[in-house]
């Protein structure tokens, strides 16, 4: 069974589309079966794998909605052992048609349950926003990877993300917990960067990853080419801290042993 892991963070820009998108191309690199899962209306993650928005006939909307199975909105990417549910702007108005329906906060979930055994790993890729739509997400998922820039209102976003994924544990997914907290587009050379990594380690002392993720430009170049930075430049710094991020990863995940009686 999949590993369903939300990459969240309210606060845009921080990088939650560029390690949804290189965390799955590294760790389908290694053979696993990885499926990500747009959840934001800026399509970001879809279009990061190179496809073409205006070519798709179903997206993750018709599965939200029922219209869809999950099964029915899948589609390959052209980088090994990756599939994608995508989004297109008809996402933007989901969270106000979601309210109306039946186990709004859970249709995500119900979805996965559907193809959850094809898979090693599902990422969920949420809005910059704590809306019904990152909802959905957290509550479908096993863990959150919270992608966290190095600057003074980061830690603000943070502390609301947390509890926000406390209430979710409390009311609808008591098994849900943070993966880790993930330092994107660091520079050693800031001070206030050492001060925001030194104040999140103080209070998440085992929910960071070892891995921090440099500012690096072939990791911005990469989206402009619908690649993946592990395949655009793979020799990058940023392409290699992705990668070791992928290891951390399956570290975490390893499959557990089937003792014979």
């Amino acid at each position: 069974m999949a590993v369903v892991i939300a990459v969240a963070n309210q606060k845009g820009g921080v990088g939650k589309s560029t390690t949804a998108v290189n965390l799955a191309a590294a760790l389908g690199k290694r053979g696993k079966k990885v499926l990500c899962i747009d959840s934001d209306a800026q399509g970001n993650l879809t279009s990061g794998f190179g496809i073409k928005k205006k070519s798709l006939e179903f997206t993750v909307y018709d599965a939200l909605l029922g219209r869809k199975t999950l099964s029915d909105v899948i589609i390959p990417t052209d980088f090994k052992n990756v599939s994608i549910v995508p989004a297109t702007s008809d996402l933007a108005g989901a969270d106000i048609e979601l309210i109306e329906l039946e186990n709004r906060q859970s249709r995500l979930k119900m979805q996965i349950l559907t193809v959850k055994a094809d898979f090693d790993y599902i990422f969920i890729d949420c809005p910059p926003s704590l809306s019904l739509l990152t909802v959905n997400a957290l509550c479908a998922s096993d863990t959150v990877i919270i992608p966290l820039q190095c600057e003074f209102h980061a830690l603000e976003g943070l502390s609301q993300l947390v509890e926000s994924i406390k209430l979710v544990k409390l009311r609808f997914n008591p098994n849900i917990d943070i993966e880790g907290i993930l330092f994107t587009m660091y520079d050693g050379r800031l001070q206030l960067t050492h001060q925001v990594v030194n104040e999140v380690k103080k209070h998440f002392p085992t929910k960071t990853f070892e891995t921090i993720i440099p500012r690096n430009v072939r990791l911005s170049e990469a989206p402009s080419y619908g690649m993946p930075c592990v395949y655009y430049d793979k020799n990058s710094k940023g392409a290699q801290s992705y990668e070791s991020l992928a290891d951390e990863i399956a570290a975490n995940h390893k499959p557990r042993k089937i003792l014979s009686a």
